[in-house]
């Protein structure tokens, strides 16, 4: 009997110190996460210069890319042109190991289509939990449209990769050419997250010029990625700038006018709702 009344006390003080450390790690994870939600709001450039901000991006990418489709016509009835193959050699004729492993780099993320989407998956649920609500929602759907059409696309143009015969392939990949998969979902999701970087924040934090140059890195860098590879021609990664530039113009538009129309904001009353559930919880916790 005496044993047992010895353990009651230690199996207690052990469910104490349980809960306690719960409750810590609760109250931890709300304060990181009101923090950045602060922070996020505190970076954020009032409204009227984010619309003529995003008007001049909208405007700059539907003057340059209505030429996609005249591209896309072309390259179905000339899948090979002779300026393709001299731009693919001029560009491997520089054969050093630290540009090929840059390269390789440069294109991993598109090569696995499961973490890829993962990573959107990811970006668009940090950005509704600072807040930024349709911003995230616009991530996630940018990039499952950009992706069903450039394969709705590449079955319509049916256009080859590139042969060994013709040029080096240093990866080998499946499917069609035109435009390229990975310049289009680069695009989407890399441009989205460098034009919402732009747009929204005022760019006196570290953060705001990483959410700027880390995108830009691989935009920039994806196309020619693709053609030093031999994974795809210079058409094919020109057309995919033209029409995820077109895309995300388009998207940009759209984004503008919802975001006027207070669609998905966080309001007062959301505050609110976070405070009772909080407390709820809170007062669960104690009552156990």
């Amino acid at each position: 009997m005496s044993q047992d009344t010895d353990k009651e006390p230690v199996e207690e003080k052990l469910a104490n110190d349980k809960e306690l450390a719960k409750e810590k790690l609760a109250n931890n994870v709300e304060e990181v996460v009101e923090q950045a939600q602060q922070e996020v709001a505190r970076s954020r450039a009032p409204w009227y210069r984010a619309i003529k901000r995003i008007q001049i991006l909208a405007l700059a990418c539907l003057i340059i890319f209505v030429m996609f489709g005249l591209l896309a016509w072309y390259v179905h009835f000339h899948p090979v042109l002779a300026i393709d193959i001299t731009i693919t050699r001029e560009f491997q004729e520089h054969n050093l190991p630290w540009l090929l492993n840059l390269m390789v780099f440069i294109s991993l993320l598109g090569n696995y289509d499961v973490v890829f989407a993962l990573l959107v998956l990811l970006t668009g649920a940090a950005f509704w939990m600072v807040r930024l609500r349709l911003e995230g929602v616009y991530i996630i759907a940018l990039s499952a449209i950009s992706e069903l059409l450039n394969l709705s696309l590449k079955l319509l143009i049916n256009r080859p990769r590139p042969s060994a015969s013709l040029v080096e392939v240093f990866q080998a990949a499946s499917g069609k050419s035109f435009p390229s998969g990975h310049v289009m979902s680069y695009m989407a999701y890399w441009g989205l997250l460098f034009a919402l970087s732009f747009i929204l924040f005022k760019r006196d934090r570290w953060w705001h010029y990483a959410l700027m140059i880390i995108p830009a890195f691989f935009v920039v860098l994806v196309g020619p990625s693709r053609i030093y590879l031999g994974d795809h021609w210079a058409s094919d990664v020109l057309g995919a700038y033209m029409l995820g530039g077109l895309l995300l113009g388009v998207s940009l538009w759209i984004y503008l006018a919802l975001k006027q129309r207070g669609v998905l904001d966080w309001t007062r009353s959301d505050r609110e709702k976070d405070l009772v559930s909080y407390g709820q919880q809170r007062q669960a916790q104690h009552m156990r």
